[in-house]
């Protein structure tokens, strides 16, 4: 079945960077568009960015300029790559396959000093 595993978050301060990874399995990853979605403390989850399977991307505004979301399709790995982090970026991270709608289980960030 699909399995989604976030890694890669924790605590940074204001103008920092991380790199999540999602590891996929249980399906073919190189054809599938992935996302990557987030949940602040007491708000609904909302969309931070696409991939496609021919790489392309898309963003939302708040983050655009500021992240990017790869995908190492030899690996099975989703990745998004965040710099210049800003306190309102604190969030569970969640990447999906968006075919199936299968979410991973998150991976907590904190931006703050």
């Amino acid at each position: 079945q699909v399995q989604l595993v976030e890694s890669g978050g924790g605590l940074v301060q204001p103008g920092g960077s991380l790199r999540l990874s999602c590891a996929a399995s249980g399906f073919i990853f190189s054809i599938n568009a992935m996302g990557w979605y987030r949940q602040a403390p007491g708000k609904q989850r909302e969309w931070v960015a696409t991939i496609t399977m021919g790489s392309s991307t898309d963003y939302a505004d708040s983050v655009k300029g500021r992240f990017t979301i790869s995908r190492d399709n030899a690996k099975n790995t989703l990745y998004l790559q965040m710099n210049n982090l800003k306190p309102e970026d604190t969030a569970v991270y969640y990447c999906r396959m968006l075919r199936s709608g299968s979410w991973g289980q998150g991976t907590q960030v904190n931006v703050s000093s």
